[in-house]
């Protein structure tokens, strides 16, 4: 079985911290805008898929991966459960960030002209007000709202217009028509920062696991009361099909580490009962 020590040390991420860090999507991308934020002097590695941020990681061409995990509109990024699962990773640390969409277009243009506007399916489904308002602009889909407004500029077409982050705006020198087109401002999305070794943590409050269970009749139900029966706060539950063996599920849980020795119990339980557990990272809560 896998279980991280719940043993923490003092670690912090110092701001000033030259770090190679990976993230998925073109510079200008919210996963850059999330790093430069937090990371302000990091190097940003953009990677085309998941896959490649994780294999840069393990190949040590970075020292760090910043995924997004999960959208409060959105929800899950799957992809990224599955590579967690896969691949002996540890989340150090979890950031939020407030995802404000721009229409971006080239210097010079008005609102007017944009008769067609591309991004990434789920930044257009989050705008859908902006659309029912304007309704001479078509959405386009495209692999990547960073990499929307880079074609954007490339091309110079005044009728284009991209939905992508400030930082997109800042990076290809477009010009920013109209600010927060996103339809609900309760817009998030949590990042998990990921590398090869765990980072103990004294401040960590915070866990994260994946958990693979029997198929027998009440086997989830006896999973989540190891948690329960000793009041420890379940915050998400996911589930991702194992590959390889159809009709089966690992369950991805975080839950507070308010009482490091009822964590430790449940773990202990918890491993009992499961096939595996495998603990993902542990880690501060972020605001």
């Amino acid at each position: 079985m896998l279980r991280g020590t719940l043993t923490l040390a003092v670690i912090c991420y110092a701001r000033h911290t030259f770090m190679k860090i990976a993230i998925q999507g073109e510079l200008g991308a919210f996963s850059h805008e999330a790093c430069r934020a937090n990371f302000p002097k990091a190097q940003v590695v953009p990677c085309a898929v998941s896959s490649e941020v994780f294999e840069a990681l393990q190949s040590k061409r970075v020292d760090a991966a910043l995924i997004p995990i999960e959208n409060t509109l959105a929800g899950p990024v799957v992809v990224h459960y599955d590579l967690l699962l896969e691949h002996n990773f540890h989340v150090n640390a979890e950031y939020r960030l407030r995802i404000e969409h721009q229409l971006l277009a080239v210097p010079g243009a008005k609102i007017g002209d944009v008769r067609e506007v591309l991004s990434h399916p789920v930044a257009l489904d989050q705008c859908r007000k902006f659309f029912a308002k304007n309704k001479k602009m078509r959405s386009v889909s495209f692999y990547d709202t960073a990499g929307a407004a880079r074609h954007v500029i490339e091309a110079g077409k005044r009728e284009q217009a991209a939905i992508a982050s400030r930082a997109a705006a800042e990076v290809y020198g477009a010009e920013i028509l109209q600010s927060n087109l996103e339809d609900d401002a309760q817009n998030y999305t949590r990042f998990f920062l990921v590398e090869r070794k765990p980072r103990p943590n004294k401040d960590a409050n915070k866990v994260s696991i994946a958990v693979g269970l029997p198929n027998k009749p009440g086997m989830l139900f006896k999973a989540l009361s190891v948690f329960a029966l000793r009041e420890i706060d379940l915050t998400k539950i996911e589930s991702r099909p194992v590959r390889g063996k159809p009709w089966e599920y690992a369950f991805f849980l975080d839950f507070m580490r308010t009482d490091p020795k009822a964590a430790e119990n449940a773990l202990r339980h918890l491993e009992e009962i499961a096939q595996f557990v495998k603990v993902l990272g542990q880690y501060r809560a972020s605001d």
